[in-house]
Parts: C-alpha cells; sequence; structure tokens
C-alpha cells in the first residue's frame, strides 16, 4: 500500500473509532432507565425526586410509531405502554436502586393497569436495553416480592423504540399542578401503595 494511501487509511480509521466512540463519550456519566408504571405525569413526578436523576421523559413503548399518540393508545389496541425514560448519572443513582425505588412506587402486584386507570397501556413493565439489565432486573424483582411477599406480575421485557409522548404531557405535574394532584389523589395511587408497602412504599408518598 502507497504510503500516501496508507496515511489517509489510517486517518479515516481514526475518524471513524472517534465517531463511534464521542457519543459514548459525550454520554459518560449518563444512562436511561424505561419504566412503565401507569400514569406517566405521576412517574415523572416520583423520579424526579430521586437524586440522581437527570431527566424524565413520558412517552410510549412497545408498539409501532403510527400509533405513538396518546388517542390512539388511550383507545386500546396498540401494543404500547405509557412509560418513562429516566436519565440518571450512575454515579449517583444505581439501577438497582432506581428498581428498588420503581417496586415501591406502583402495585407490582395488579396485572390489569394501575389505580384507577385500566387497560394493557397503563400496565407496570421494566423495559432492559441489554441482558445486564435484564438480570439485575430479575434480580431486583425477586427482592421486591420477597420483601411485600406477594407475587410480582410486572413483566420485564427488551426495550424496543421509544417515542416521546406529546408536549403537553411532558412535566405535567409542574405545569398543572392542581389538576394534577386532583387526579392522583382522586385516583387512589398513594392510598394504595401506602397500603400495600407499607413502611417502605418511597415514590410519591415518604420522598427521597
Amino acid at each position: 500500500m502507497p504510503r500516501s494511501v496508507f496515511i489517509a487509511a489510517a486517518s479515516i480509521t481514526a475518524a471513524l473509532i472517534f465517531s463511534i466512540a464521542a457519543p459514548t463519550d459525550a454520554a459518560a456519566g449518563r444512562k436511561a432507565a424505561i419504566f412503565a408504571g401507569g400514569c406517566f405525569w405521576c412517574v415523572e413526578a416520583d423520579f424526579d425526586k430521586v437524586s440522581g436523576v437527570i431527566s424524565t421523559t413520558s412517552g410510549y413503548i412497545g408498539g409501532s410509531a403510527k400509533t405513538a399518540n396518546y388517542k390512539r393508545i388511550s383507545a386500546g389496541g396498540t401494543g404500547h405502554y405509557e412509560a418513562v425514560k429516566i436519565v440518571y448519572h450512575p454515579e449517583k443513582v444505581s439501577y438497582d436502586r432506581l428498581l428498588h425505588s420503581f417496586w415501591r412506587s406502583v402495585d407490582p402486584t395488579d396485572p390489569g393497569g394501575q389505580f384507577c386507570d385500566r387497560g394493557s397501556s397503563y400496565k407496570t413493565g421494566v423495559f432492559v436495553a441489554n441482558e445486564t439489565e435484564r438480570k439485575i432486573a430479575q434480580a431486583s424483582k425477586r427482592k421486591a416480592a420477597a420483601a411485600l411477599g406477594k407475587k410480582i406480575v410486572t413483566q420485564i421485557i427488551r426495550a424496543g423504540a421509544f417515542y416521546d409522548a406529546e408536549k403537553y404531557h411532558q412535566n405535567y405535574y409542574k405545569r398543572n399542578p392542581v389538576r394534577y394532584n386532583v387526579y392522583r389523589y382522586g385516583c387512589g395511587r398513594d392510598a394504595r401503595i401506602k397500603a400495600l408497602w407499607g413502611d417502605q412504599a418511597m415514590a410519591g408518598i415518604k420522598g427521597y
């Protein structure tokens, strides 16, 4: 190979390596977890309180892009879950710790939805990105079931495409606090979590 070609090839290779590595380096110090816990307004509100969480985004997972909108999903049959993508700093809060909080912020024994919200789009779910997350989630689920003394029906599912929910759903609890609090109280979310988990109940009740 001529020296000029070799140098050019080496430069291209270095550039490719950098382009692949750069996003990882840029994202160093942050990871994402995706949980479905019924109403995504409430899941956002709960996890925004967790130290080490950088951001939360309400969205849809489990269905196609064509039906990833609130009206279609609310009607049922799209395969989507209401879910929240939680971006966090792993040096400040671990994935296992987020899972610990998740179980205690929902009713993981309910197969038909959450609290007053019924239907498949409101079921709980843990969406994992890889086998490492799956193993951590499975171990966490077993621990939570033992702590609760009941069977947990929440599924651990390989994550697919996550579609951001409509803008008006994002940070709803901050932008519409009165409506949000009336909904949350009326839906009986905190009362059920407290009844189920007792002193272990966390999100939305005891804070973090």
